[in-house]
């Protein structure tokens, strides 16, 4: 389930069915709306005008009418010079995301033979000083970093270095 794919879906239905016309995906783009304008996606019609014979405005007001009233996946649209600002509707939203909460792990990168490996090092306090919460901050850190690493399909090595080396060794010497 993806909202951007399910919208190009619908406008390649639009499309047929309005210019009776086939349309490929690779033709149906849409983009992140400006923060200027309202909307969450904008489609560009101007590809469009040979198969509509009709100006832009008109071309991206039959789109948005159609989608408007053909699926739930648009709560409201707004045409500015051509450009097809589309808001998605809350259920679309909602589907979204019950469908990312069906899968555990969704987003996630299965770590294959492949993968690249890393080491995270992190929490090497000197053993002869009480670790204070500068330690725990580093702790929380290097453990979030090597979880994040090994989401992305990333083979982690944890490691940590026990130095007892510190200042007393200096005055020895």
């Amino acid at each position: 389930m993806h909202v951007e794919n399910d919208i190009q879906q619908a406008i390649i239905k639009a499309i047929k069915d309005l210019y009776s016309s086939d349309a490929d995906l690779a033709g149906i783009t849409l983009q992140k709306t400006k923060k200027e304008f309202k909307g969450h996606l904008t489609f560009v019609t101007f590809p469009l005008l040979k198969l509509s014979r009709k100006n832009p405005q008109q071309t991206a007001q039959e789109i948005g009418d159609y989608l408007l009233a053909n699926t739930d996946l648009i709560s409201d649209f707004n045409v500015i010079n051509g450009f097809l600002n589309l808001s998605v509707s809350s259920a679309a939203w909602i589907e979204t995301l019950a469908f990312i909460a069906r899968r555990p792990d969704y987003g996630f990168t299965p770590v294959t033979d492949q993968s690249p490996l890393y080491m995270v090092e992190y929490s090497s306090p000197n053993t002869n000083k009480p670790l204070h919460l500068g330690h725990v901050r580093n702790n929380l850190l290097g453990h979030s970093l090597s979880e994040v690493l090994k989401a992305n399909g990333k083979k982690v090595v944890k490691t940590n270095i026990v130095n007892d080396r510190g200042i007393h060794i200096c005055k020895s010497m």
